[in-house]
């Protein structure tokens, strides 16, 4: 795709979902140890379970030295609800952990150090790096983006790491943590996993998945 019609997508989305980035409906908001532990919870699970638990959460464990010395039954009976809890409550602990023994308690700054986080991949450290740091080092690519990159025509994989380059070359630093947050919003209202509502779609005319369906 070239770039000039990746930005007219782009702007016809920010367009179509102006309030994308202040969704209230995301795990991407609060302190940066809230949305660092909220995204590790949000894998294989909605935004909104996750979102849940999150007042019983850390209403018990406010702090990374609360949660590092949390037992493992108890986080889990909290997060029970989203699924694979046993291994999130081990991660969110020992991701607590190492923010105290590595960071001194706060969430690190920098991509190569929330990558040494226990249950923090590209995804998680992108979030956490826009959101709660206000820095746009790269692409969180969720199942969203990756469904819409292959629809849209962004991307021709189906691996997220090269589907994060793929979106990097095409779009402006600038609008990388945006463009994650309105294809989101995207996904959700519009471009459904199973039920494409392509005739209340405002980007048909760039679509690849709209053309080839015809």
């Amino acid at each position: 795709m070239k770039k000039q019609d990746a930005l007219k997508i782009y702007s016809a989305l920010l367009k179509r979902y102006p309030d994308a980035r202040e969704d209230p409906e995301t795990v991407a908001r609060g302190s940066p140890f809230e949305v660092l532990i909220l995204t590790i919870l949000s894998a294989q699970t909605t935004d909104k379970a996750v979102l849940r638990v999150k007042p019983a959460l850390f209403s018990k464990y406010p702090t990374p030295a609360k949660l590092a010395n949390a037992m493992a039954g108890d986080v889990e009976t909290i997060i029970h609800s989203l699924g694979y809890y046993h291994a999130k409550a081990k991660n969110i602990i020992a991701a607590s952990q190492a923010l105290l023994s590595e960071f001194g308690g706060s969430v690190p700054e920098t991509m190569n150090e929330l990558l040494t986080i226990p249950g923090v991949g590209r995804k998680t450290a992108n979030i956490v790096l826009y959101h709660a740091l206000g820095q746009n080092e790269g692409i969180a690519v969720d199942t969203h983006v990756r469904r819409l990159a292959q629809r849209i025509g962004f991307s021709d994989t189906d691996n997220v790491a090269v589907i994060e380059r793929d979106l990097m070359a095409l779009f402006p630093q600038d609008h990388w943590g945006d463009l994650t947050d309105v294809l989101i919003a995207h996904g959700r209202a519009t471009c459904d996993a199973k039920k494409p509502l392509c005739e209340k779609c405002t980007i048909t005319d760039f679509c690849r998945y709209f053309h080839d369906r015809k």
